[in-house]
């Protein structure tokens, strides 16, 4: 009987080696790599105002548009003079990274309780950082009203960056 029992031990130990044996040789393993980019805080910086210059008006509406590069279009039966200048911005950035650049469609333009509004056009959508820096400008068209009252007018409009 102890030669039963020893036998039935020794099989039954026989089976769980090789079963062991069975997983360890079914196991399969496999690396991955964990990866980061890290882009430099983007920052933006207003370095000239979009400049309509004097209009003196008539008696017929008309515009006065603004290039990106700052030239300027004075529209019929209008008088235009003065410095002008398109919006001027720069990115600051990581090298070699891409943003997209967006600007209202228009800004309103206010002296007292007389308005105008102005359609804006940046000189680009995007633009590509080169070292750690980009730029654009943002011109616009000024729709001026017959015998448009007269005034200091002003308005504000938000240009916004970001990394695609």
């Amino acid at each position: 009987m102890k030669i039963q029992k020893l036998k039935a031990a020794v099989a039954v130990a026989t089976l769980a080696a090789l079963s062991l044996g069975a997983t360890a040789a079914n196991a399969a393993t496999a690396n991955a790599t964990a990866r980061a980019k890290i882009l430099r805080q983007i920052t933006l910086a207003n370095t000239s105002d979009l400049q309509f210059g004097t209009i003196v008006t008539g008696a017929a509406a008309s515009t006065v548009a603004i290039s990106s590069g700052g030239a300027r279009t004075c529209g019929s039966g209008l008088v235009c003079s003065g410095a002008t200048t398109a919006a001027g911005f720069t990115i600051g950035g990581t090298t070699g990274a891409v943003v997209t650049i967006s600007v209202p469609a228009s800004v309103s333009l206010v002296s007292g309780a007389d308005t105008m509004t102005a359609s804006l056009a940046a000189s680009a959508t995007t633009a590509t950082l080169v070292a750690n820096a980009g730029s654009f400008s943002v011109g616009g068209t000024l729709s001026v009203g017959a015998n448009q009252a007269d005034g200091d007018y002003v308005g504000t409009f938000t240009a916004t960056v970001d990394y695609q």
